[in-house]
């Protein structure tokens, strides 16, 4: 799994998806992404909050689901998914196409709040091993606000919450904020461009890691 793959993960499972760690010789920014609005503020306690949006051609269910379902999350987010939708049920899931269910490896967030169709709050409880700080992301939350705008229209707001003072924080928000715009701008492009397949992605990976292996060799 590339450090990208995992942020992506680590902006979203929030899942937001995810991490902290990783990087690359360019600075990274939720600029980066032309159609997402940064409106993120500042809490009355002082702790920071990331709210990142972006418009998303299809229907605000269509777009829960992607969410909330087994088959809509993995149509887009992560090839292996397990969503319990209640309150206190769980999204789990990993960018390993060969993890089961239960691995210690997985991603896993509760669901703490929703109302159908608008509505979905999740923390996390489980990060992979190697993810920097996974107790201080514990303490935020994250929102995510499906605003019908047409029939086939919706606004899709990510808030999260909870980002107190200190390094360790700092490290986390600016790789969130990177995160949380890229898994936004990939729901769009799930609904532009259809499901993501997943074997044949792996298949290019593999294919560019072995045109580098072969060019590092001459």
């Amino acid at each position: 799994m590339t450090p990208r793959r995992i942020r992506v993960l680590w902006g979203l499972l929030l899942l937001p998806l995810c991490a902290a760690a990783g990087g690359g010789a360019a600075e990274r920014s939720w600029r980066d992404f032309k159609d997402v609005t940064n409106t993120s503020f500042v809490e009355a306690s002082g702790d920071r909050a990331i709210q990142l949006s972006i418009e998303v051609p299809a229907a605000a269910p269509a777009v829960f689901a992607a969410f909330t379902t087994s088959d809509g999350f993995s149509s887009w987010a992560v090839p292996v998914a397990h969503v319990e939708f209640r309150v206190g049920g769980y999204i789990e899931a990993s960018y390993d196409a060969r993890a089961k269910l239960g691995d210690p490896g997985n991603i896993r967030n509760e669901i703490l709040a929703y109302v159908p169709d608008r509505l979905l709050v999740i923390r996390n409880q489980q990060a992979p091993p190697g993810f920097a700080d996974p107790e201080l992301f514990r303490r935020t939350v994250t929102v995510i606000e499906f605003a019908a705008l047409a029939p086939e229209r919706t606004r899709v707001t990510i808030t999260n919450a909870g980002y107190g003072a200190g390094e360790g924080f700092a490290t986390l928000y600016k790789h969130f904020e990177w995160g949380d715009a890229y898994t936004l701008a990939e729901l769009r492009k799930r609904f532009e461009q259809g499901p993501t397949d997943w074997a044949a992605l792996e298949q290019r990976r593999a294919a560019a890691a072995a045109a580098k292996t072969v060019e590092a060799s001459h």
